[in-house]
């Protein structure tokens, strides 16, 4: 299913400003279709699974870690961390790799991340390849920090308000960000966990302790609460609706939409709605998923859509 495991062929630390600093690796073919992954979150990280997805004899993978992000510096930062601070990297990453025009895939907060340098650079994008729609209007965020995906998940609700105190839950997310924000590192870390154990507990369509354990580990934790909180307290720096109202801009670029029916995370109607203004792409609805890209049928859809890209744009 996945192609083989591989290691990186080059890595940068390639300085974007004064402030961050991106970690940025590449491999597969040099000489391959461009193809740049976009993590979730916003706060994420690349994994090394997610080389996994793209035909390395056929690809140029390009993979790169957002600001604040897994090995990028400052870790966790907020400062200059905004939707168009990541819309320009993307560019200077493209620029300093000497490539014309790639193929863009992302997952999550990564197809919100794609759809908005897509629909800024059209231009410079040969394809779209997105998971697990995240369309950050204010509905989208409230599904799952609101309380509506707690009545699915009641036990792990539960543990995520419980450092909040009853006459602050009106507004989780403020509430959360005031921790997260928190001069105080023992405040700040717990916030973390219980927000990104939160996150974790929610991805899959069955349990998978795996997952959970990811999420839980205090260096990921830190960067995915604070800097999606940071995110989701700012509107993710979008106008409302701002992504759909867009798409014209794009409707041309070929694409394909993979999305988990039972996504509690990001419900399908995002995924629904994005294929009702996208001609040009193909919708593909997993029966037996939730939001993870680890799933089977997920991850299964994913490496067939990235091999039927290669027929479309080679």
């Amino acid at each position: 299913m996945l192609f083989p495991a591989i290691q990186p062929g080059q890595t940068w630390r390639f300085p974007v400003s004064d402030l961050h600093t991106l970690y940025i690796e590449e491999c597969g073919n040099p000489k391959g279709v461009p193809v740049v992954f976009l993590h979730g979150g916003p706060g994420g990280s690349c994994e090394p699974g997610h080389r996994r997805f793209f035909n390395p004899e056929s690809y140029r993978i390009i993979l790169f870690d957002q600001r604040g992000s897994g090995k990028s510096r400052p870790h966790a930062s907020l400062e200059h961390n905004t939707t168009w601070d990541l819309v320009d990297d993307l560019e200077k990453i493209r620029e300093l790799l000497h490539i014309e025009r790639w193929v863009v895939f992302g997952g999550s907060w990564g197809s919100t991340l794609a759809l908005a340098y897509a629909q800024t650079h059209p231009d410079r994008v040969l394809g779209l390849i997105l998971r697990g729609i995240f369309l950050a209007r204010d509905a989208d965020v409230c599904w799952f920090f609101n309380g509506n995906a707690a009545r699915i998940f009641p036990e792990a609700w539960e543990h995520f308000i419980e450092p909040i105190p009853e006459d602050e839950r009106d507004d989780i997310i403020a509430a959360y960000y005031r921790r997260l924000t928190s001069d105080n590192e023992i405040v700040r870390m717990g916030a973390a966990k219980a927000w990104s154990i939160w996150e974790g507990s929610s991805v899959t369509l069955l349990p998978d302790k795996n997952v959970v354990d990811h999420f839980s580990d205090p260096h990921i934790a830190l960067s995915i609460a604070r800097i999606e909180c940071h995110y989701f307290i700012n509107k993710c720096f979008l106008e409302p609706n701002q992504l759909i109202d867009h798409m014209d801009r794009i409707a041309h670029i070929p694409g394909f939409i993979v999305h988990g029916r039972y996504d509690m995370v990001c419900p399908i109607d995002q995924a629904y709605l994005l294929k009702q203004h996208w001609e040009n792409a193909q919708l593909k609805i997993i029966s037996d998923a939730g939001h993870a890209v680890t799933e089977h049928g997920i991850s299964k859809a994913l490496v067939n859509c990235c091999n039927s890209m290669l027929e479309i744009v080679a």
